[in-house]
């Protein structure tokens, strides 16, 4: 069995991990999970972007321009939506540029090629600076889950190492603030 395909706790266990963080819309069943911080993704441009393709700002039809895509299978396709009444749906999206790290994809929509679905603690600083719009602060957006965070994952509280618990500890209070 290849290592994707692995249960995370045999994993864990086989590389002798001690913590793992993943960012996922639920923890897995078979390790146990601390909640670090909670996720929400925007779908940002650049304002150059924006300049050049004024239809796309509050529109909720992305479909229509090159999205920029990362390159996870759940995040090619297609972007989900809900609004401030919880009424969800799903957007198709395409685009020739699929990206397989987060800060690339971030550089990539700070360059103006095109909207991306990214996480908000990527492109907060970004978004308060103006160097990316959100372009639809009216929504939630993911590309999987709306509930998605940061969680803390280890095989057992039986045994948990002091090493483990004070990254734990200092993790939460890093990244809580967020």
């Amino acid at each position: 069995m290849s290592q994707e395909r692995r249960p995370l706790l045999e994993h864990v266990a086989a590389e002798a991990i001690d913590l793992a963080i993943r960012l996922v819309p639920a923890p897995t069943a078979d390790l146990i999970s601390t909640r670090l911080m909670n996720t929400r993704y925007r779908v940002c441009a650049s304002p150059h972007y924006l300049a050049h393709n004024e239809d796309l700002k509050g529109s909720q039809d992305p479909v229509r321009h090159q999205c920029l895509r990362f390159a996870l299978p759940e995040y090619r396709t297609h972007w989900r939506f809900k609004t401030q009444e919880n009424a969800a749906f799903e957007v198709n999206v395409s685009g020739h540029l699929v990206i397989a790290n987060a800060l690339s994809l971030r550089r990539a929509a700070l360059a103006g090629y095109g909207p991306a679905l990214m996480a908000d603690w990527l492109v907060a600083s970004d978004l308060a600076e103006g160097r990316l719009v959100d372009l639809f602060p009216n929504y939630e957006s993911t590309a999987t889950e709306f509930d998605t965070a940061a969680f803390a994952l280890y095989p057992s509280r039986a045994y948990l190492p002091q090493k483990v618990r004070v990254m734990i500890d200092f993790l939460r209070e890093k990244l809580g603030s967020h």
